[in-house]
């Protein structure tokens, strides 16, 4: 086999981690590949006398070479240490070895599951461990997880410590354990930033200061601290390190990483009743995940496993405790991250919550925009009254109906002043423009709607015994009756899974989209083209988020029209360069229940976004310059005509082989530095 033949053979592999310059496989997936190649890369380990436990290769795109890498415990660790590694050189006809297995400090292996294929025992197993260190921003600086010391330092940074090969935080649950061979108190793990649940508290705008916070099995406190610095009322208590505190009720409770470390059922299931009991609006429950394989590896115990450093842990599944909490509490739990739920003592709060998520936000004119129209006797007073006035159209569009006393604040002083609500509202519309426009703003609104009530069939949340007023409103208005807002919801739903309407409607879409990519497979749009989408594309991706969760990060949204899918793609400077670098990918699949995710954080350069002017348009700050540079890009590279292209400094390369070079959004010539292309 000569090197050309060796690179086609590379780049026709679709199993393996792939970097830009290299594919990295291991030794089982060797089976999944084509023969000649499966059968040459023993040859050369053969031939090479490379060192026979190998089991991870590496495969060189651009050069005639192979590396073969010994991980003695790469099933066993969840980041296992390389031992050795030997380099043939086959253009040179030379071999490079390399000996860690006594080193200190030895490179380090992340992300096993893209190592093997999906069909690998542990694939889903592997593929926990990585989305376990997601979570905790572990690979949010790639220079620093190359290595053992640097990767352990960079876990108890984050407050975090690995027990047998998973990361560990936790507190300690109730008193009274009767068992001292368990080290309960240990789980308190030191931390420097908020928990993940307080993380997602947060987010969604509860530690503003206007609720307060009890955290049940506080730990070292380390939370608590951080929001008394921030003026929150918050409260903790823990039976290890705290146990001499109050424990109080308050109008959200966190129990964060407690019922994992307790070892009797019972005790569990008292703590999370006693936390639901202390809640008022909200209580906030988080457990460590694990696959069966993983909890395989320790001693049984209980429900549970013991860990080396001799505490509890019981493992769950995302379902698994979401069916622990719905079964003890009889409530409904809402998912708002892996491992994390939310439960809603106030319903109307849980209403609020939900219909929220759903709503879109449109940036509708200023009524002060528009034409004066004729002078008359409501004309004038509108006049004199226009930031009044139009902040009344606001809300109009916003509910997409006459608001009410309880949902304007202001509505006493437009009743006053107009005789009511209703007439200004009746003279405003008027305007055929304004008609228009409050004609979409109830299209939206009751889309929103749909769209919240379809969602919660997906989860199946039970029926509320009350509604709140709003809603209750927002269905008389916009549906009659209660029944036919459920049966227009349902309907929605079933269509889901209709692959032709799905087809159609992306279709329709891509014609109404200010921009967007579509082929035969797929629909591609940016994020703040999402509220535009046909409501079966929304429910389409609403289905989905339901798995991942909130898409505030993400810039691209890709719609498998076929597949049941939806991938998400994050990429860092998309608002701000002409080449945006894909950081991460995850791939919902909707029929499995399941999350993909794939990052592009190691140390090489991630893939890049070509001719993204194709996917934005001019509300964009950089739209002009952006379509300027994929004009230029393509007359001088014609072979680019979508989103991927040549790796970043395969792209330099071919660049400078015409003398020119990227400086911004602008083309140089290399030998005129001064003079834009």
């Amino acid at each position: 086999m000569d090197s050309v033949r060796f690179q086609e053979l590379v780049s026709e592999l679709k199993t393996g981690k792939k970097l830009p310059d290299t594919i990295y496989l291991h030794r089982s997936a060797l089976e999944f590949i084509g023969q000649e190649l499966k059968d040459f890369t023993f040859l050369i380990a053969s031939a090479g006398k490379v060192d026979p436990e190998w089991n991870v290769v590496k495969f060189y795109r651009k050069s005639f070479r192979i590396s073969y890498l010994t991980y003695p415990r790469f099933v066993e660790d969840s980041y296992p240490s390389l031992h050795k590694s030997s380099t043939v050189d086959l253009q040179t006809k030379t071999k490079k070895e390399m000996d860690y297995s006594g080193a200190e400090n030895p490179p380090i292996l992340h992300r096993k599951e893209l190592f093997v294929h999906s069909s690998h025992p542990e694939f889903e197993a592997f593929s926990h461990i990585t989305q376990e260190g997601e979570l905790a921003g572990l690979y949010e600086n790639p220079r620093r997880i190359g290595f053992l010391d640097s990767w352990l330092r960079l876990i108890e940074q984050n407050g975090y410590s690995l027990v047998d090969g998973r990361l560990f935080r936790a507190a300690a649950a109730i008193d009274g354990s009767n068992d001292e061979s368990v080290d309960r108190y240990k789980t308190a793990i030191q931390r420097q930033s908020l928990s993940t649940p307080m993380k997602t508290l947060a987010k969604h705008g509860y530690l503003s200061g206007e609720y307060s916070v009890f955290d049940y099995g506080c730990g070292l406190g380390d939370d608590l601290r951080e929001l008394e610095a921030h003026g929150v009322d918050a409260a903790g208590w823990d039976p290890a390190h705290r146990p001499d505190a109050d424990i109080l009720p308050a109008q959200i409770v966190n129990l964060g990483f407690v019922i994992n470390v307790v070892e009797d059922k019972d005790e569990r299931i008292e703590a999370l009743i006693r936390a639901y009991e202390l809640a008022d609006s909200l209580l906030v429950v988080s457990a460590m995940l694990a696959s069966e394989s993983h909890i395989q590896k320790f001693k049984p115990y209980k429900d549970g496993v013991i860990t080396s450093r001799n505490t509890f842990q019981k493992y769950y599944s995302q379902a698994e405790l979401q069916v622990f909490i719905e079964q003890t509490l009889d409530e409904s739990a809402v998912a708002v991250g892996p491992g994390v739920f939310y439960v809603f003592k106030d319903k109307f709060e849980e209403q609020e919550f939900l219909s929220n998520r759903q709503r879109r936000h449109h940036h509708w004119r200023q009524l002060s925009e528009r034409p004066r129209q004729k002078s008359s006797k409501i004309q004038l007073l509108i006049d004199d009254n226009k930031e009044l006035c139009a902040d009344f159209w606001a809300v109009c569009l916003l509910l997409g109906r006459l608001p009410a006393i309880d949902e304007y604040s202001c509505l006493s002083q437009v009743n006053t002043l107009f005789g009511s609500g209703k007439r200004l509202f009746n003279h405003l519309i008027k305007d055929t423009q304004l008609r228009a426009e409050f004609d979409l703003a109830v299209e939206y609104r009751k889309e929103d709607l749909i769209l919240y009530f379809a969602l919660a069939m997906f989860q199946g949340r039970k029926a509320y015994s009350q509604l709140t007023a709003t809603i209750k409103r927002d269905v008389k208005a916009f549906f009659g009756a209660f029944r036919e807002a459920q049966f227009i919801a349902q309907e929605a739903l079933f269509s889901v899974s209709d692959v032709e309407l799905i087809e159609s409607t992306s279709i329709e879409a891509s014609k109404l989209l200010p921009a967007c990519l579509l082929d035969g497979e797929s629909l591609i749009l940016h994020i703040r083209y999402l509220d535009l989408l046909p409501l079966p594309l929304r429910l389409y991706v609403g289905c989905a988020a339901q798995l991942y969760g909130d898409l505030d990060e993400v810039d691209l949204v890709k719609i498998h029209i076929h597949s049941g899918k939806v991938s998400l793609m994050v990429y860092e400077g998309f608002d701000g360069s002409p080449l945006p670098l894909l950081m991460e990918r995850i791939k919902i699949k909707m029929r499995d229940q399941d999350v993909d995710f794939f990052d592009y954080v190691d140390s090489y350069i991630p893939p890049p976004l070509y001719l993204k002017s194709k996917l934005i348009d001019d509300g964009f700050d950089d739209y002009e310059k952006q379509a300027s540079f994929d004009k230029r890009l393509q007359a001088l590279i014609p072979s680019i005509q979508g989103m991927i292209g040549p790796p970043k400094n395969e792209l330099i390369k071919i660049l400078s082989d015409q003398g020119k070079e990227i400086r911004g959004y602008r083309f140089y010539s290399i030998k005129h530095g001064n003079n834009g292309a």
